[in-house]
C-alpha cells in the first residue's frame, strides 16, 4: 500500500522469504519546490520522501553540509544517499526523534529545517517547540491519494487471494479504507492479517472491528516483516 519506491523494495524483501506479494501502492509522492533558503543549523527528516525530495532541488549543494537528524534508519539512509553525510537516526518514532533533537540542541538558538510532506501524522514543531527549539517547515513533497482501489487488487480481494497486508503509514491505510468502503470490498479487508508499523497506525483497524492486528515492536521494517515470518 506504500507509495514507490518503497513499495517494491519492500516486496523484494519478502518474496525473499517466500512470500507472493501484490504491490498496489495507493499514494504517489510529488516534490513540491519549496525554498530552502537559510536552512539553519541542521535538518530534520520523518520520511524517506523528504531526502528523495531534495534530491534533485536546486538549492540541495547548500545543504549537504549540514547535520541530518532522522526519524529512522530508512530516512536516514536516504539521506545519505541524496548527498549528506553527517547523519544521525533516532531509530524509532517520532518521540524518540524529538528526544534525539531535544538533547543535542537544547543549548542552540538557531532554527532548525524540519522537510516535511504536505500531510504530516505529528507535530513534531510543535514538541520540539515545548523545549525550546525553533523549527521551520519546509514542504518539500505531497502523498496524492488514488481515486480507486487498483483493479487487481479489487480482484484478488474478492476471490480471498490475499492473506494479509502491511501498513506503514495512517495516510495510506485511512486511503485503504475509504476506496475499499467504495468498491464494497471493506469486509473482505478488515477480514485480512493487518502487520503494522506503529499503534497510530493501527488505530483505525481497531475501529472498524478488524480482529487480527499485529503491531511492530520496533518502528522498523525489519522488525514488521519479522512479524509475518517466512511462507
Amino acid at each position: 500500500m506504500r507509495p514507490e519506491p518503497d513499495a517494491e523494495r519492500t516486496a523484494q524483501v519478502l518474496r525473499a522469504r517466500g512470500h507472493q506479494v501484490l504491490v498496489a501502492p495507493l499514494l504517489r509522492v510529488e516534490p513540491i519546490e519549496a525554498d530552502l533558503s537559510g536552512a539553519g543549523t541542521a535538518i530534520l527528516m520523518t520520511s524517506a520522501n523528504a531526502a528523495r525530495s531534495l534530491a534533485s532541488h536546486p538549492q540541495l549543494a547548500g545543504l549537504t553540509g549540514l547535520p541530518v537528524l532522522a526519524v529512522g534508519d530508512r530516512s536516514a539512509a536516504a539521506a545519505r544517499e541524496a548527498g549528506f553525510a553527517d547523519v544521525t537516526s533516532a531509530q524509532g518514532a517520532l518521540a524518540d526523534l524529538v528526544r534525539l533533537v531535544a538533547a543535542r540542541f537544547a543549548d542552540n538558538r538557531g532554527t532548525l529545517l524540519y522537510v516535511a510532506g504536505e500531510d504530516r501524522s505529528g507535530d513534531l514543531a510543535g514538541d520540539l517547540a515545548a523545549h525550546g527549539i525553533a523549527v521551520r517547515i519546509a514542504v518539500t513533497y505531497r502523498a496524492k491519494a488514488a481515486r480507486a482501489l487498483p483493479a487487481e487488487l479489487t480482484q484478488a480481494l474478492a476471490a480471498r487471494e490475499i492473506d494479509g497486508a502491511l501498513h506503514y503509514s495512517p495516510r495510506s491505510l485511512s486511503t485503504l479504507l475509504k476506496l475499499a468502503d467504495e468498491a464494497g470490498a471493506l469486509n473482505a479487508v478488515l477480514n485480512l492479517a493487518h502487520y503494522c508499523l506503529l499503534a497510530a497506525v493501527a488505530a483505525p483497524l481497531r475501529d472498524r472491528g478488524a480482529g487480527r492486528i499485529k503491531v511492530a515492536s520496533v518502528p522498523e521494517e525489519a522488525t514488521l516483516i519479522d512479524l509475518i515470518g517466512s511462507a
